[in-house]
């Protein structure tokens, strides 16, 4: 009876766990693909980088980076009928109202993370620059859960969740610790740290509108036209006081900003479905900072030099992302408004 019974179980259990092994097999390339794909935030902010100093003037380069990302936009929107209509709706769905006007500037966040790689990569280096973005991105994060801003799920503020935050401001300050004898360093600093702080809630403004257009496409289409018509309006203030400089240059891959950004996002939004939440987001911060190290090693005439602070720093930053995603035993789901969602 014995050997019937392992001849009949043995064959059934075998095909479950190679199941389990292609599933673990799958996650663990997904987060390879993740981790790479991390690593086109740093080259983002190398490029948009070497183009301000390039062209010295951060809100020209900005604004080069952003109109190259959104002729791009123009052409995949306005080539297919379904979102080449639900983008010449959108003048109609704002004038109609209903729906938050805050989320249709979620493009100013993204304008603000172009603007200030354009100012101060060059000055701080990719690494310190990225660090400073992650973490402004944690505390982001942290409070945008708290008030239940990307989800109806809140997350309250745990001892986990600040230790987090905290130790995000201590990775940025760790980071910048070798440059603070230089002149400016600090207020640079601030502009990504500032910058991940808007940019924590913009993928919520980005779904909102998604689903309010009913295109995804449409969504960051219209983000970064918003980030163009606010840098652009930006430049001509200084342009009319005399301050702005603009100048073209010949090497071409300064142009390939906003084409990086671009791919950036239509990766995450793939591998999110394979992932969730959780590992996309700490697999695309670990390619963001380990790319920015070593971006910084192998560019030095754009980035800075790697000082022990600033790997110190990248491991600290990623320590912070991963204790601040820790989700709480004590998260509270808002009620459904009255009628379903809006």
């Amino acid at each position: 009876m014995t050997d019937v019974t392992s001849r009949t179980t043995a064959p059934s259990s075998t095909p479950a766990a190679h199941g389990r092994t292609k599933r673990g097999t799958t996650t663990v390339a997904l987060v390879v693909a993740t981790v790479l794909a991390g690593t086109l935030s740093p080259l983002q902010s190398t490029v948009n980088g070497a183009l301000g100093k390039t062209i010295g003037d951060g809100n020209t380069a900005a604004l080069v980076s952003f109109g190259t990302g959104l002729a791009l936009m123009v052409v995949v929107v306005f080539a297919r009928t379904t979102t080449r209509r639900q983008a010449l709706a959108v003048p109609g769905l704002i004038r109609a109202g209903g729906f938050g006007w805050w989320n249709w500037l979620a493009g100013l966040c993204g304008g603000a993370v172009v603007l200030s790689e354009g100012i101060s990569v060059g000055a701080l280096g990719v690494a310190v620059f990225q660090i400073a973005l992650v973490s402004g991105l944690v505390i982001s994060g942290v409070i945008c859960d708290r008030l239940g801003v990307t989800t109806r799920t809140k997350q309250p503020l745990s001892p986990t969740r600040l230790l987090g935050t905290l130790l995000a401001i201590a990775a940025t300050a760790l980071a910048l610790s070798p440059n603070f004898q230089v002149p400016g360093a600090v207020l640079l600093t601030v502009l990504p740290f500032a910058a991940g702080l808007l940019a924590g809630w913009q993928p919520a403004g980005n779904a909102a509108v998604a689903q309010r257009t009913g295109s995804m496409l449409v969504s960051i289409g219209f983000n970064f036209l918003v980030g163009f018509v606010v840098l652009l309006a930006g430049f001509l203030v200084r342009t009319a006081a005399g301050t702005a400089h603009f100048s073209l240059p010949g090497t071409w891959w300064l142009y390939t900003g906003g084409v990086l950004g671009l791919l950036s996002i239509a990766l995450m939004a793939l591998l999110v479905r394979g992932l969730g939440l959780l590992l996309l987001g700490l697999s695309s911060v670990a390619g963001q900072l380990l790319g920015s190290l070593l971006l910084d090693v192998v560019t030095p005439s754009v980035g800075q030099t790697v000082h022990v602070a600033t790997v110190a720093g990248t491991v600290l930053a990623l320590a912070a992302a991963g204790i601040a995603m820790i989700p709480s035993s004590r998260a509270s789901a808002e009620p459904e408004p009255a009628g379903g969602a809006a």
